[in-house]
């Protein structure tokens, strides 16, 4: 029998940037919160001198333990899922901070299409546009709403960009609180071609702070040193904003906030109408506990929000025969794979340094900035080059024909290991309707719960995305002046084995219906008002940018929304 602990105000289920920025906002606001992370505790001192790829690379000290619980895959529901035991496709964060602590920092608002995509789309260019088991709908926000939101997360976080926006993102009410990061050779060669080719380059916005700085809260921070160790990696200078270096601390020094490490919420305690607190293990002991809560906010990763979900019976399942339900609907991922490499017999970068967002972005062809009436896809990709560090394990560019193994090899590694440049498409993940997250019937984890289970493939739309955008990707490599350039343009059955992307999306969707949304656009689910669901789970599609930002700003909306709900209760739209 689970031990009953005292009432707390708030109950955060995952401890990462969506939870820290709650906390913050709320314990600033006085209110009483307890924080759940299921794995350890950490600081800016666990990363002192610890430039290890080996360790945190390719051994994924920061991750998920994958024999203690992981997802399950198929590409369709012919197929049995089988679950994911080594990494591969994405990497799941574990411990204070998640995956807050080991990105790369790139940040990028999604576009003002993106809230409204469906719209949007069929105002453009009609519904047949959109093809037969799609399931795009808008957000139940706009851009211009939520833009106040990004600016709270820039601030906090000391967002490094170009003072000024370009024509093709989204308009910004403040600049970014500190100028562009540095601009390496490579990346000016990257942007000199992008304009020879007719494209407008800009300064990739970095959460890797370009300058010391000090944010509305009083946290200060240093610059980043360009060591080159940010994506799989902590930050020892405290230069990458993480929720530990930024909104925890705030949180923590209110004195209203309580963390509870090694605590794996599995429940969802509700009577149907309302939550009354959450259920947790503590994982070293295995006892079980009940943490009573007026309001219960899971703030965990994509997958851990739906399966919580799911586990409590709380929502309405999703069901892709007949496109009812909503919990585990519109899973969507990221499309790469579009790119070229140019490789130089008579130019050397020094590429084994830099930073996790250190490089310049084109968005010509992101999202419904070009025509697409002749197109066989929607939405469409940032072109980017970036400079984050090649370090020596993970790589090794050499161009087609070179053997494999042997003396050749050796020489040809050798010779571009700091000769090669690639430019890369990030590409925009639309919904289906059989794509999406369930409970698996077979696989447990550790705790004998059923795990999640995706449902996922490329689709004609993906294909065809990929294939236009690596030909825009050829037209700036090409004017790089390269000895030679090969361009990847084509994508076949998504394989969850070779790292693509952390940057899964959907299973808990925003919107301003219930019958296709869970939550509304505070994140307030529809069939308990005491409960808020915040993250990249919200997200009705993917971008073709990283999530981060988005997810930001919705968490600040939703700090909000959970102190009007404490003011006066009941549903906030």
């Amino acid at each position: 029998m689970a031990t009953n602990m005292p009432k707390a105000t708030v109950a955060i289920v995952g401890m990462g940037w969506v939870g820290g920025v709650i906390a913050a906002e709320l314990t600033k606001a006085g209110h009483d919160v307890v924080g759940f992370e299921r794995g350890k505790s950490r600081s800016t001192a666990d990363y002192y001198h610890v430039h290890d790829e080996l360790r945190y690379a390719n051994r994924y000290e920061l991750m998920q333990d994958l024999s203690k619980e992981t997802v399950t895959y198929r590409n369709n529901e012919k197929i049995t899922a089988l679950p994911m035991r080594t990494y591969g496709s994405f990497l799941l964060g574990n411990g204070l901070g998640g995956a807050g602590v080991h990105w790369n920092g790139q940040y990028f608002r999604f576009l003002p299409y993106d809230f409204q995509i469906k719209s949007k789309t069929v105002e453009r260019y009609g519904a047949g546009k959109i093809p037969e088991g799609m399931t795009i709908q808008d957000w139940g926000i706009t851009y211009d709403e939520l833009e106040p939101y990004f600016v709270k997360f820039e601030q906090m976080a000391g967002i490094s960009g170009d003072p000024t926006t370009v024509d093709h993102v989204g308009k910004m009410s403040q600049p970014f609180p500190i100028g562009p990061m540095k601009q390496s050779p490579a990346v000016k060669l990257f942007r000199d071609a992008a304009a020879k080719a007719g494209f407008q380059a800009y300064t990739m916005p970095s959460a890797n702070l370009a300058d010391n700085y000090t944010n509305p809260d009083g946290i200060e921070r240093a610059a980043c040193q360009y060591c080159g160790y940010c994506e799989r990696f902590g930050c020892e200078y405290g230069a990458k904003a993480d929720p530990c270096v930024t909104v925890l601390p705030v949180a923590l020094n209110t004195g209203k906030l309580e963390i509870r490490t090694f605590s794996n919420v599995t429940k969802i305690v509700h009577d149907g109408k309302k939550a009354s607190g959450v259920q947790y293990i503590h994982v070293p002991t295995g006892e079980e506990y009940f943490q009573p809560a007026d309001v219960v906010i899971l703030a965990s990763y994509v997958f851990s929000n739906t399966r919580l979900l799911l586990l409590s019976d709380l929502g309405k399942k999703y069901d892709p025969d007949s496109g009812t339900g909503v919990i585990g609907k519109n899973y969507c991922y990221q499309v790469l794979g579009a790119g070229t490499t140019a490789y130089f017999d008579d130019k050397e970068f020094s590429t084994f340094m830099g930073a996790g967002a250190l490089g310049a972005t084109v968005d010509e062809f992101n999202g419904d900035n070009f025509d697409h009436s002749e197109l066989g896809f929607l939405h469409g990709a940032s072109i980017s080059l970036t400079q984050t560090g090649l370090r020596p394990i993970a790589n090794n560019p050499t161009p087609s024909g070179t053997p494999s193994w042997g003396k050749d090899f050796k020489a040809t590694s050798i010779k571009y290991a700091n000769r090669s440049l690639s430019v890369g498409a990030q590409g925009s993940s639309l919904p289906f309707r059989h794509h999406y997250l369930d409970l698996d019937p077979t696989y447990k984890d550790a705790h004998g719960l059923p795990l999640i289970r995706m449902t996922f493939d490329f689709e004609d739309q993906d294909k065809n995305l990929v294939k236009h955008l690596a030909a825009q990707t050829k037209k700036i490599a090409d004017q790089m002046g390269a000895t030679k350039t090969e361009t990847r343009d084509a994508m076949t059955t998504y394989n969850i084995t070779p790292y693509q992307s952390t940057h899964n999306t959907g299973g808990v969707l925003m919107g301003d219906d219930p019958a296709t949304s869970a939550v509304n656009n505070y994140l307030q689910m529809w069939d308990a008002d005491n409960v808020f669901v915040c993250g990249a789970s919200a997200f009705a599609h993917n971008s073709g940018y990283n999530p981060t930002a988005t997810v930001g700003a919705l968490a600040y909306r939703t700090a909000e929304g959970v102190g009007k709900y404490l003011a006066k209760g009941g549903s906030l739209v």
